[in-house]
């Protein structure tokens, strides 16, 4: 693991940015031990080279940009961990992303890290290639420094867009005092008050842990180091914008001062000239010198700012005429808008200073004048009652009001002034609006099946809050004739569209609306927020439809199912509750994705379903269920486990039944299982028949809404549709529209819709309202719930051990047949230690045959190292193998993946990086001991470091700690359980702080599943008589063996 950091240096000739990088290395062998100096190259630190490589690896092309750069030596504050004794004081550096027992045991200690020194213009070119996707992704790579300081460079754009910024000048005294021309940030504004506090509180302390040689960051605060970048990005980058024609100016003396603020910033001019210019900008900007950012990075010294307070009238009888409105003065403390002090305070205060309680204020009364003259350039009000010699409001009449709040209030607030408006009338509280209240039900006729379609009955009322507006109280509020109108206490603004909408409902006038269910959905989850051209200000859903709403906001009220009839075995808590949502679901008719966690029981749990339909005599057809190729197997072996009465078939093979066969066939059967490859090729046959369902195995199989396949599934018609998934959304956001579309078809509307509405706006620009709402309508249809949740961890094993039943191949099929029957020629006409070497060559053949074809070729298994497009199709194993690894890896598991075999080992390590893209360790026998501790040491403790380690079982199997993984794979087995249960110990022993799920591998059809079959049956007799491994097999006689060895040709999964 890398991580690219990125911060400003604060130097006292020219401040710099320092782009470095750091990676994780095991520091098993080494120490540090202080000496003179005190000074080490810091261990993790990544070299020039290693540097430039880490970037275009994550697609970010700044080689040009960093090749131009100075290569330059930082002194860190890093997070170490020192140690003392009476004869030495050692450091032990700590990486960056790996957690530490216990912090206080840390310090910053200074060591040397290498890396670019880039100039202003160098950094705003790095900054501006990171994309905003990258920055609120979490994407590791970037540390908290490189990412926090692309946010800051993107508020110096906003700013420049939003022409928050003055131009200046400033004064540099040394031996000789010089002045430049500079752009400076304008920090008036509400929003960028409130951007202050947070990105200062969000300052990562690692800005402040470099040490320059000239100059200390330990001496620059938090706000101090944030707005000297961020005057120095706004700066330089209005100066590459600006191009300056000097023939533009009839006063040549303001044209050096241009001049200095385009291209160069130095000021060429007389002193004379210079201190009218200074005088001048003095003047000018003296109503908002309290927000310029200056070269010292504070903002002015009083933190005090003028405030209005509108006050309403007293209350008046309803048929009188509107009073005045007051707007009232007051100053407002920046750090708490809480404390403000009225006017008529201050004018009392002749002195410099105001005290109140334990604040001090200076210059009240000329804080305060400065304040009302920058209102006066906004709101004319404020003018006329500067007239008085000492003023302390001015008055509004209800017209002005209603204009004050609907288009004056932000332009104050956006120019640094506060504005504290009556609860009722303040822009964001649309509960003070003229609004719809809407009550709405749906009625079910005996027998009927209800849907998203289902239409509602409703009844729109205008209300204001939670105060329902009758006709008669509606004409009363208007032959007031005023826009601003007092309810029950309230102020509301009635907005001319508002009262035109409500009129229409009253008058009952508007067209009548049909409304679905889905719509109900919609108001309930906030993404339909208007209804006849109102607001929604309160949504009544009753009867059956609350209890709907209710179901599908929060799953916990879904009631769970456990007694199932015919259902072998016992369901989990949390998988009964899982039945009950997949029954609720089915009951309106709603497709379902289960997204569980692997090992969770997913399967079990569409079983439980299927049986408990059965049971309420609901089950009237047959069920379709798509999965992939590689688990078709393991689903007929689950069904047969726990459902055995419930009737199945495969559609699978060569022999696969078509037309009218196919159709009769299936009239007698509850599950068909067929697979995605043929669901495409059989669409006309499969789509012939009435199913019930569709249920989808591992649904990320349509992520590709353009895939045969996907657009195969759509096409069946089908009662109730389920998706199986352990990861609804992989890369891309889309891949979650393609499967909630195929289960709810257009409840998120068409592709491009969702593109525009969703997709962009919350990949490209992180949109969190989009994405909340987005949450919000597909949470209903998706139940995921993790292994790391604490209501599940309480119902899960610490161990789980499942059988993973994979078919053979049509290549793995034929060469099998030809192994057995050739090795059982020579097997009978031999006898004594010749007759065991074949069995147990033959047995050891075979085991290799169903990992994967080449390894029978030691010539062929060394080229397929390199691998090609087809190379996992020719195994049933890896291809389970590599769909397995990949959920877990999305689901930032780490796996142990165990072999007899160090040639399969050398194969599965490339290719299983090559498919995953992602870094996979291989330890075996020839692995050097220091490489070794190495590996272990970085799948332990290395910060996403490798997530798969293959292991020989002889060379990995005892003598290791590796409880960072909590998947086990055994994709040969040992048939010996003694052995493959010290090989998992290896995740499953004192450390380990997860739940592990061991997974056994078995080709079906094959001597592999019988000898399981033996283990299985009598698991404590096999650990006494199949102790040995293969011996006990070399005993038997050739018809016995012939029997375990027999092919089911069956399981081939040839489509």
């Amino acid at each position: 693991m890398s991580i690219i950091h990125g911060s400003w240096i604060v130097n006292a000739g020219q401040d710099y940015f320092f782009v470095w990088g750091q990676a994780w290395r095991s520091l098993v062998n080494e120490t540090f031990s202080l000496n003179k100096s005190g000074d080490f190259i810091h261990p993790f630190s990544l070299q020039r080279s290693e540097l430039l490589d880490r970037f275009p690896s994550h697609e970010l092309e700044v080689g040009d940009l960093l090749n131009q750069s100075k290569w330059h030596t930082q002194l860190v504050g890093m997070p170490t961990i020192i140690t003392e004794s009476a004869q030495s004081k050692k450091v032990q550096p700590v990486f960056a992303g790996n957690a530490v027992e216990n912090e206080s045991k840390l310090d910053l200690y200074l060591w040397e890290v290498k890396g670019f020194r880039l100039t202003i213009e160098e950094t705003i070119s790095l900054l501006q290639i990171l994309s905003l996707s990258a920055l609120q992704s979490g994407t590791d790579y970037l540390a908290g420094d490189l990412r926090y300081w692309s946010h800051i460079y993107r508020w110096a754009l906003d700013l420049i867009v939003r022409q928050k910024f003055l131009p200046g000048i400033e004064v540099k005294k040394s031996r000789k005092t010089s002045y430049r021309g500079v752009w400076q940030p304008l920090i008036d504004s509400e929003v960028d008050r409130v951007r202050l506090a947070k990105f200062t509180q969000a300052l990562p302390e690692a800005c402040l842990a470099y040490l320059d040689a000239e100059e200390s960051q330990a001496n620059t605060t938090e706000e101090g180091l944030l707005l000297r970048s961020l005057s120095l990005l706004l700066d330089a980058r209005l100066r590459s914008w600006i191009d300056y024609n000097p023939t533009s100016y009839k006063d040549i003396s303001i044209e050096p001062w241009l001049r200095s603020l385009s291209a160069s910033s130095v000021l060429e001019t007389n002193q004379s000239n210079v201190n009218r210019l200074i005088h001048a900008l003095y003047s000018w900007t003296l109503p908002v010198s309290e927000y310029i950012v200056s070269r010292q990075n504070e903002l002015g010294l009083n933190r005090y700012r003028v405030c209005f307070v509108l006050t309403p009238p007293m209350a008046t009888k309803e048929d009188s005429q509107q009073p005045d409105w007051s707007l009232n003065y007051y100053l407002q403390a920046l750090d708490n808008l809480d404390f403000i002090v009225d006017a008529g305070t201050i004018w009392q205060c002749s002195a410099e200073f105001l005290k109140i309680g334990d604040r001090t204020i200076e210059n009240p009364q000329e804080t305060l004048l400065k304040g009302l003259g920058l209102a006066t350039r906004i709101y004319e009000p404020v003018r006329g009652s500067l007239d008085r010699s000492q003023p302390i409001s001015c008055t509004l009449d209800p017209i002005q009001v209603y204009e004050f709040i609907r288009a004056k209030v932000w332009q104050l607030r956006d120019n640094g002034l506060g504005v504290i408006l009556p609860p009722g009338l303040t822009n964001d509280n649309s509960g003070q609006r003229l609004g719809i209240k809407m009550t709405a039900s749906v009625s079910q006729r005996q027998g009927e099946r209800l849907s998203l379609q289902s239409m509602l009955k409703y009844k729109l009322e205008i209300a204001v809050g939670d105060r329902t507006v009758s006709k008669t109280d509606f004409k009363k509020l208007l032959a007031q004739k005023s826009p601003i109108v007092e309810i029950d206490g309230q102020w509301i603004a009635l907005q001319p569209a508002d009262v035109r909408a409500a009129q229409a409902v009253l008058d009952q006038s508007n067209d009548q609306l049909d409304l679905s269910v889905e719509d109900a959905l919609r108001l309930s989850t906030g993404d339909t927020k208007t209804l006849a051209k109102l607001p929604v200000v309160k949504f009544e859903p009753t009867g059956v439809l609350a209890g709907l709403l209710d179901n599908l906001s929060d799953d916990k009220s879904v009631e769970p199912v456990n007694k199932i009839k015919d259902f072998q075995g016992e369901l989990r808590p949390y998988q009964a509750k899982g039945v009950g949502w997949l029954s609720f679901l089915d009951t309106w008719g709603l497709g379902a994705c289960l997204a569980d966690d692997m090992g969770l029981g997913k399967t079990i749990q569409l079983i439980g379903f299927l049986l408990n339909l059965k049971q309420q005599k609901l089950l009237k057809k047959p069920t379709l269920l798509v999965c992939p190729t590689s688990v078709i197997n393991n689903w007929e072996r689950e069904v047969k486990k726990f459902a055995p009465k419930l009737k199945t078939m495969i559609h699978h093979g060569n022999q696969r039944e078509q037309g009218k066969s196919f159709a009769k066939t299936v009239k007698d059967q509850q599950l068909v299982i067929t697979s995605y490859s043929l669901v495409h090729r059989d669409q006309k046959t499969l789509s012939g028949i009435d199913w019930q369902g569709i249920v989808l195995d591992e649904a990320q199989n349509i992520k590709n809404p353009s895939a045969k396949q996907s657009q195969a599934v759509r096409e069946i018609p089908a009662g109730f549709r389920i998706a199986l998934t352990g990861t609804p959304v992989e890369n891309r956001l889309t891949e979650l529209w393609s499967i909630l579309d195929f289960l709810n078809p257009g409840f998120l509307g068409n592709r491009n819709f969702f593109q525009k509405r969703f997709a962009a706006p919350i990949e490209k620009y992180g949109d969190r309202e989009s994405l909340n709402i987005l949450r919000s309508l597909t949470q209903p249809f998706i139940l995921r719930r993790l292994k790391t949740d604490q209501n599940i961890i309480q119902d899960l094993p610490d161990k789980q051990e499942m059988n993973v039943f994979c078919g053979l191949s049509a290549e793995q099929a034929e060469l099998y047949q030809q192994l057995v029957d050739n090795s059982l020629e020579e097997i009978e006409d031999a006898d004594g230690i010749k007759r065991r070497g074949l069995i147990l060559t033959l047995l050891l053949r075979l085991k290799q045959l169903c990992n994967h074809p080449a390894l029978l070729d030691k010539n062929q298994a060394q080229k397929a190292i390199v691998g090609t497009e087809h190379f996992g199709d020719r195994s049933g194993k890896l291809l389970r193998l590599e769909e397995m690894l990949e959920e877990i890896v999305d689901e930032g598991d780490r796996s142990l993946i165990f072999t007899q075999f160090a040639e399969w080992g050398k194969i599965l390590k490339p290719y299983l990086s090559q498919k995953l893209k992602e870094e996979v360790m291989f330890l075996y026998g020839a692995t050097p001991r220091e490489t070794r501790q190495e590996m272990v040491d970085r799948f332990q403790n290395e910060p996403n470091g490798p997530k798969i380690f293959i292991l020989s079982l002889k060379a990995g199997g005892t003598g290791l700690n590796l409880t960072r993984a909590n998947h086990v794979f055994h994709v040969d087995r040992w048939w010996n359980p003694a052995v493959e249960n010290q090989a998992t110990d290896r995740a499953f022993r004192i450390g380990q702080q997860r739940n592990v799920q061991v997974h056994k591998f078995v080709c079906t059809g094959t001597l592999e599943e019988r000898i399981n079959d033996i283990i299985e049956s009598k698991k404590e007799l096999a650990e006494q008589t199949v102790g040995a491994g293969e011996q006990w097999l070399t005993d038997l006689d050739t018809g016995s063996l012939r029997n375990l060895l027999l092919l089911d040709r069956d399981a081939i999964i040839d489509d």
